[in-house]
Order: C-alpha cells, then sequence, then structure tokens
C-alpha cells in the first residue's frame, strides 16, 4: 500500500506546479516571437494542448496506481483484478494523448519557424 500512496502522491503534486510551468514557459516563449495576432492563436492552442496533454497523462498514471493499490489489497480477488484490468477509459486517454502530442509537435514546429532571438 505504501507504493500506492507514493505514487498517487507524486501524480497530483507535479501536475499543480506544471500548470505554473505552462503558464510561465507559454509566457516566456511569446517573448521570443514576433509580435503577430497569429501568435496569440497558437499560443492559446499550445497551452491548451499542454494542460490536455499533462491531465490525460495524470489520468493513465492513475491507472497504474489503481492496478498497483488492486495487487496490493488484503483480499486479492479475481473480479478485484478483472476491474482493474477493465478500466477502457485509460485506452482512450492514450488514444488521446497520442492525437495532442501529434498536435503539440506541429503547434512547436509552427513556433520555431517563427522564432526570433531575443534583443540583447
Amino acid at each position: 500500500m505504501a507504493m500506492t500512496q507514493s505514487v498517487t502522491s507524486s501524480s497530483t503534486k507535479p501536475l499543480s506546479k506544471s500548470v505554473d510551468a505552462i503558464r510561465d514557459s507559454v509566457s516566456r516563449l511569446e517573448r521570443f516571437l514576433p509580435e503577430r495576432e497569429d501568435n496569440a492563436v497558437l499560443l492559446d492552442f499550445l497551452e491548451d494542448d499542454l494542460r490536455e496533454g499533462l491531465a490525460a497523462a495524470a489520468e493513465v498514471e492513475e491507472h497504474f496506481a489503481d492496478i498497483l493499490e488492486a495487487l496490493q489489497a488484503d483480499k486479492l480477488t479475481p473480479i478485484r483484478l478483472l476491474d482493474a484490468a477493465e478500466d477502457f477509459r485509460v485506452l482512450n486517454r492514450i488514444e488521446y494523448l497520442l492525437v495532442v502530442v501529434s498536435q503539440l509537435r506541429k503547434r512547436l514546429s509552427q513556433a520555431a519557424g517563427r522564432l526570433q532571438r531575443p534583443a540583447k
């Protein structure tokens, strides 16, 4: 059970810290981009993708923590194991992560093409 608690507690703390990291990182990128109207849209989408991707990754991590909890239960039963295995939401989240990662790749490539060196 201690292993499950450490996995679960570590998954919630970094996500809340990463919300600020997302905001800070996107703001930093904005400072390096030229002033264009379409950059605001790009940055909004980038921030949304980062938030949604991290949320989906946290749900996948939670699924693994649930499996560990099921395996560490005092009474290990076939039903409990099957319940842990039959979480189809995690498959949906993994598929969604593929989409988000692809979108992030596209948006980061767009940002890279627009990037300019900071003034010294």
